[in-house]
């Protein structure tokens, strides 16, 4: 398998739990820390507890109380609680950074699982009976599987299934994140300030000194390169500019940031997330966007379903990535189709009544719309132990 991140270890550790050999390879020299908060809701959290990982994950938590909306003198116009629906609301119960996640989950797997860090898919070549894998830093190496987890611009997805234009739908939306001094005096509470389809946010995290700030603001287009920090940071101060509320503060400190992340909010959607004996998982098969709040659920219960059809289908791909698809597509949906609606009403010139009635059970949907089987016992006795890699972050 290829990644390190969230998607790729989850899957690491069920392959590992039904009997497989794995082997994760990242690209970056290790661990990315920090990064966007991500919430864990509704089935995810059942995901979450099956792995064993509840009290660890839930000790790296933000343990953000809730959320406040303010205006541009920061008086507040709304509040958000982390209990607000029994914890799968607005602001979830299970908020954590990308990065701290992926070091649970990492600590988590490392002992049983190999991971090679600095490396990456050069080409591969597949027949009926494996992959070949020649990897960036001159490795050659023959796996029964190859999954790609390798985000919204999935190395391995343009290499097996086309180009990335082909599957990734840009929102008009453009997101920027990084942390700063908490100069501002945040305590467990999120601030947000909205206008005019601009957003700027301030969240706590768990080292109090810090704080983590958000940027959104519309873009009918994308062509920046996800890679040029620089010009990402021009763009940034640009869109941003004469916008209100504390934001001249956090620029200030765009420059002197020590995990910058700029991307257009996009998703991707495809017909079929396999091919022979390579599937793709996590944004790099459906990202939903981050506007759907649902990225990292999507991860944990598509890395659960994946390795659990596989195995019960006797590591036999066109069955268990069929079996995947199947369970996991009206999911995917719901999702996705969250962050479009979500992206739409920060767009909108004035404020739209929703059915309220559809939107709950949309939401619905989106956080507990799928079936999780359990696999224990459902793998056939010697059913063998693949070797599958890589699953790329």
């Amino acid at each position: 398998m290829a990644g390190a991140s969230i998607a790729g270890p989850a899957l690491a550790h069920w392959l590992h739990r039904w009997g497989a050999e794995v082997t994760v390879v990242e690209r970056a020299p290790g661990l990315r820390p920090g990064g966007q908060a991500v919430d864990a809701r509704g089935v995810a959290k059942e995901v979450i507890r099956l792995m064993g990982l509840d009290a660890a994950v839930r000790a790296a938590r933000t343990d953000t109380a809730g959320a406040h909306t303010v205006d541009a003198d920061g008086a507040v116009l709304e509040t958000f609680r982390a209990d607000d629906d029994g914890g799968d609301g607005y602001i979830a119960e299970i908020e954590i950074l990308r990065g701290d996640l992926a070091r649970v989950l990492h600590e988590h797997t490392r002992d049983h699982v190999e991971y090679v860090f600095s490396d990456r898919i050069a080409e591969l070549t597949q027949d009926a009976d494996g992959v070949d894998v020649i990897f960036a830093g001159g490795g050659r190496r023959r796996f029964d599987l190859v999954v790609g987890a390798d985000g919204l611009h999935s190395g391995l997805r343009a290499t097996v299934f086309g180009p990335h234009e082909r599957f990734i739908r840009h929102l008009g939306l453009v997101l920027a994140f990084y942390s700063v001094p908490n100069e501002f005096g945040l305590d467990r509470w999120m601030l947000q300030y909205n206008d005019a389809g601009r957003t700027a946010l301030l969240r706590p995290i768990q080292d109090a000194t810090r704080a983590m700030a958000m940027f959104s603001f519309p873009a009918a287009e994308f062509a920046v390169d996800h890679r040029d920090v620089t010009d990402q940071k021009r763009l940034l101060r640009e869109r941003m500019a004469g916008f209100g509320w504390l934001t001249p503060r956090i620029l200030a400190h765009l420059d002197d940031t020590p995990d910058f992340y700029f991307d257009q909010v996009a998703q991707v959607v495809m017909d079929r997330w396999s091919r022979g004996r390579v599937a793709l998982l996590g944004d790099a098969a459906f990202s939903a966007s981050p506007m759907s709040g649902g990225g990292t659920g999507l991860a944990l219960v598509g890395a659960y379903l994946l390795a659990g059809e596989l195995a019960t289908a006797g590591w036999d791909p066109e069955a268990g990535f069929a079996g995947y698809e199947a369970r996991m597509r009206p999911f995917v949906a719901a999702n996705q189709e969250i962050g479009r609606m979500h992206v739409e009403s920060l767009q909108a010139t004035e404020p739209v009544e929703p059915d309220m009635d559809a939107l709950m059970e949309l939401v619905e949907r989106a956080i507990n719309g799928v079936e999780l089987p359990d696999y224990a016992g459902r793998a056939p006795e010697g059913a063998g132990k693949p070797h599958s890699g890589p699953v790329r972050p």
